[in-house]
């Protein structure tokens, strides 16, 4: 999402918010009076505080520095991270005991709570499409280390692979996450998803998602929408043929009809309306539950097209963020690093207006490490911003 001429300059004034940790403190300590912490963190002998041990937590995935637990519990020896991220020293027993008292729901509601607050530009300008809140559904796999063995999910090239699964519901209109579940690499992707459904949403998956027939007479009752696609070797049972109009062509569309999927009586599916889209030279086929009049053929064509968006939200978080070494090795440690890393994601959009690019995250870092000031945070950002609408300009 880049930054229009419109849009005003950033200013030294408007980055005063751009305390990224404080503001993250503030937001954990109003949500923790309301869900409440383990007894031992009002232990008056307590000397390392909840928050304390997350702001740590944070200062070390947005820091390129560290990489252990170990240089973490180092850094806070250093008397402008106790000035600025945690009061006081942490040991290196004091950070690790911690993630075992901290429960991942209060990290789940902070999440939730910025995710609402953060409001993207509208990555599409059709407004039929904002009738429904459209989500791409997908999972990712980080590698775990052989010692966690609680992460074993048979994966690999020997069957002994290693690996955390985060399943995302990815909202595609103002391109941010909304929901978030982490698991072992093992657990059934389509399982976790029911888990994301309630009534009124609207989802987007790929041909993983419309193997099992069921899921969607479950997603139909649920009062869900959904557009998937489906493997090629998908029986269709074609039941009425419908018109393409002049815009669904425009967007690919070849055929579209209303049908049931399945080889036998027993194995039918509910009806469903099925688009075929030619797209890059291959023919994707989609599925829908909606009408054409509730949702034409080419948004049917656009909304996958977008599923993309989940994908690249992935990238950016391995890739450019660097979410890969794991400071905790347990479950309830590896789900604290990953929901802390998507609410870094968070605050970065939220201060930024969007997702930083490695330019702008190596700004960022700089800022944050003490070698540039506010002025120089300022004039970097601007000139990315600047060199992005040309970059845009451009392509137009």
């Amino acid at each position: 999402m880049a930054r229009t001429s419109s849009q005003p300059k950033i200013s030294p004034r408007d980055l005063q918010r751009w305390r990224l940790i404080e503001g993250f403190r503030k937001t954990l300590r109003r949500v923790a009076k309301k869900y409440g912490l383990h007894p031992t963190f009002s232990h008056p002998d307590r000397l390392l505080n909840y928050d304390d041990y997350l702001c740590l937590f944070l200062f070390g995935l947005l820091n390129p520095v560290v990489r252990t637990m170990r240089g973490l519990c180092e850094a806070s020896h250093l008397p402008r991270v106790q000035a600025s991220i945690c009061t006081r020293a942490v040991s290196l027993g004091s950070f690790s005991e911690t993630q075992h008292l901290l429960e991942v729901g209060l990290l789940e509601k902070v999440f939730s709570d910025l995710s609402q607050e953060v409001s993207g530009q509208p990555t599409c300008q059709d407004q039929r499409l904002n009738r429904r809140p459209w989500s791409a559904h997908d999972g990712s796999l980080f590698s775990a280390l052989p010692r966690m063995a609680w992460a074993l999910y048979g994966g690999g090239r020997n069957g002994d692979g290693h690996g955390v699964k985060l399943h995302l519901s990815f909202h595609l209109l103002e391109d941010k996450p909304l929901k978030a579940t982490i698991r072992p690499g093992k657990e059934c992707e389509r399982a976790v998803w029911q888990e994301h459904w309630q009534e009124g949403a609207a989802f987007v998956g790929d041909r993983y998602f419309g193997e099992d027939y069921r899921l969607l007479t479950k997603l139909k009752l649920k009062g869900c929408a959904y557009v998937v696609r489906l493997r090629e070797q998908a029986i269709i049972n074609v039941e009425q043929e419908l018109a393409v109009t002049e815009a669904d062509r425009k967007a690919g569309v070849v055929r579209q009809v209303w049908a049931r999927l399945g080889a036998t009586w027993r194995t039918l599916s509910v009806p469903l309306r099925v688009v075929w889209v030619k797209a890059e030279g291959r023919e994707l086929i989609l599925i829908t539950n909606l009408s054409a009049e509730e949702l034409p053929a080419e948004l049917v064509s656009v909304l996958y097209r977008k599923r993309w968006q989940v994908e690249l939200f992935f990238r950016w978080i391995k890739c450019i963020l660097g979410c890969r070494h794991w400071l905790a090795e347990s479950p309830q440690g590896v789900a604290i690093q990953i929901y802390l890393a998507l609410i870094a994601a968070l605050l970065l959009q939220l201060y930024t207006g969007q997702r930083p690019t490695r330019r702008m995250m190596e700004l960022i870092q700089f800022y944050l490490l003490g070698v540039a000031t506010l002025s120089d945070l300022t004039a970097g950002l601007e000139r990315e911003f600047q060199r992005l609408a040309t970059k845009n300009k451009n392509r137009v």
